[in-house]
């Protein structure tokens, strides 16, 4: 009898503390809404980005390519610069794979990424831009916060098609994939010259504080309930990729 009280307790006690951690996430989230509402909607379309490109039928990610991949960036919206010379910029989240579990992702990373002429590739006013960094030396360029692609890591336009990727050399040659959705249309691109680099603002905004990129993409952050949906949607189309190899 005794043990049927305790366990009663057990039980009422873990309703309740489900509860108020449910209520403390609804919370963060709204707080985030109400107090950067841009910050809440980036994460949003981030997510809904992240879900279009890689559920493309025919002319999506090729899987070998999800199943390898040590991080992801995602720049939703992409714009291009009102000042010329083909410049764009877009701010975006950066997740990488966990060194304890290749099947957990860390928390979101803001990005800033900008320069270069490659807007002029886009021919749109605003793009979905997409990153796959394939190994790990790859990985430790997007861990320093800053680095130019095609100067400090090696990129490629990336492979399209749900099998491209056995045709090509990109494990050899290439420690970065790019990839952009306008309208539709999706597709590899060039990003040589342009430059990745940890958004302070949003990082603030997102974490009360400047959390280092280090800290946060290796996991030793925890993901504020905005950004759930965001990393929900990476964790099960990567894990997709891989049971289907």
């Amino acid at each position: 009898m005794k043990s049927l009280f305790l366990s009663l307790l057990l039980i009422v006690f873990g309703c309740l503390a489900f509860g108020q951690s449910s209520d403390t996430a609804s919370n963060s989230k709204s707080k985030l809404e109400e107090n950067h509402p841009a910050v809440a909607d980036r994460l949003d379309e981030a997510a809904s980005s992240i879900k279009q490109m890689f559920n493309a039928p025919d002319d999506g990610i090729p899987n070998e390519l999800l199943s390898h991949a040590k991080c992801v960036v995602m720049i939703p919206n992409e714009k291009k610069a009102a000042f010329g010379f083909g410049g764009s910029y877009g701010r975006g989240f950066a997740t990488c794979r966990t060194s304890n579990n290749a099947d957990q992702w860390s928390a979101p990373a803001p990005v800033f990424l900008g320069g270069g002429s490659w807007g002029a590739q886009i021919g749109a006013k605003s793009t979905d831009v997409l990153m796959l960094v394939m190994d790990q030396k790859g990985a430790q360029k997007l861990l320093s916060s800053k680095f130019k692609i095609g100067a400090d890591a090696s990129a490629a336009a990336g492979p399209v098609g749900r099998t491209a990727a056995a045709s090509t050399d990109w494990k050899l040659n290439s420690e970065i994939l790019t990839y952009s959705r306008s309208k539709g249309l999706f597709a590899g691109i060039d990003l040589n010259g342009a430059e990745v680099k940890q958004d302070d603002q949003t990082t603030k905004d997102l974490y009360g504080s400047v959390v280092p990129f280090t800290q946060i993409l290796s996991g030793q952050t925890r993901t504020p309930a905005a950004a759930r949906q965001f990393i929900s949607e990476v964790h099960s189309n990567f894990a997709e990729a891989r049971a289907s190899k």
